[in-house]
């Protein structure tokens, strides 16, 4: 019976408007939405097969660094698994992806912005999604930085959930997370900084051997990082260093997976398993991705990535 459960366990390891918009690949179609907030522009992305009505909805929350459209609906040449949009909207899913304000084409504010900001421009946007399809609930994915606002906005709003990932999550004690508390008066006197093309691509080799990244990948998504993100907000960064924890797992009260690479430099589970384990809803998994790193959708891990959250969020 011992050996029976460690196996099991084992398996689990592994306002506003919108416009059709001409990118997309076979199959599937882009548009683009604009939603209102405080003042504040907020631009999403999103995707679907044949027609976007009667489907279930997945909402994609991005990390510290790109927006939602450049994170998760990347286009390589060559190789079209890589998008994790196209894969959701082939599988029945409405997607959509929020670029939060100071990332991508939404409102860049003057100075700091911060993740209760973000967790407020992530409230707004699925409001819209909810009101725009006639629905009363999202499927909701966090990636990184991304898991903390959007774990907040799980905490406040379970009625509107119906499903959560989190995945590459960080907590108090995430190795990067450490060296980021170094540059804290950096971060401080600066709301943004310029990365180089060649900067976009550490966190595909932080920690991860390279045998687990393919360089079309890398260049893809340094071309179109350093085109969306001419200067990238140090906000997220300053709250990551200073004031983490922003969740409280016993108040995610909806199904949830917390999913991490590997070779993840801010996910592991000497952090991530306590906060598994208090979660309160029976329906949770927490699963491990082979061959993948922080940046696990845009790794070889990607295609077992992708089926893992298809899986989860098509199942009962």
């Amino acid at each position: 019976m011992k050996r029976a459960l460690i196996f099991a366990f084992g398996i689990a390891l592994y306002a506003a408007t919108g416009s059709i918009a001409s990118a997309g690949t076979e199959n599937t179609t882009g548009a683009e939405h604009w939603v209102e907030t405080a003042g504040v522009k907020i631009y999403v992305w999103e995707k679907y097969a044949d027609t976007p009505k009667n489907k279930k909805i997945v909402v994609l929350a991005h990390g510290s660094a790109t927006a939602g459209r450049e994170s998760f609906d990347l286009q390589v040449p060559g190789k079209p698994s890589y998008s994790l949009m196209d894969r959701l909207a082939r599988e029945g899913f409405d997607v959509f992806a929020l670029d939060t304000r100071g990332f991508g084409r939404s409102t860049h504010p003057d100075g700091h912005m911060t993740t209760a900001q973000a967790k407020d421009d992530l409230q707004a946007t699925i409001d819209y999604v909810l009101k725009l399809r006639g629905a009363s609930k999202v499927n909701l994915l966090g990636w990184s930085w991304g898991t903390q606002y959007a774990g907040m906005y799980v905490m406040d709003n379970p009625d509107k959930v119906e499903k959560y990932v989190t995945y590459a999550q960080m907590h108090v004690n995430s190795p990067d997370i450490a060296k980021r508390r170094a540059r804290i008066g950096f971060f401080q006197q600066n709301p943004y900084i310029v990365i180089p093309e060649a900067g976009w691509k550490t966190r595909f080799t932080s920690m991860a051997p390279a045998e687990v990244n393919e360089p079309e990948t890398l260049d893809a998504f340094a071309k179109a990082a350093v085109t969306a993100e001419p200067k990238s907000p140090t906000g997220p960064q300053l709250d990551l260093a200073t004031s983490l924890p922003f969740v409280n797992p016993r108040l995610i009260t909806v199904p949830t997976m917390i999913i991490h690479g590997q070779y993840d430099d801010v996910a592991d589970t000497d952090g991530l398993l306590p906060f598994f384990s208090q979660l309160p809803n029976p329906q949770k998994k927490y699963v491990i991705i082979p061959n993948a790193g922080h940046m696990m959708h845009l790794q070889k891990g990607h295609i077992l990535f992708q089926h893992e959250v298809v899986s989860f969020f098509s199942a009962p």
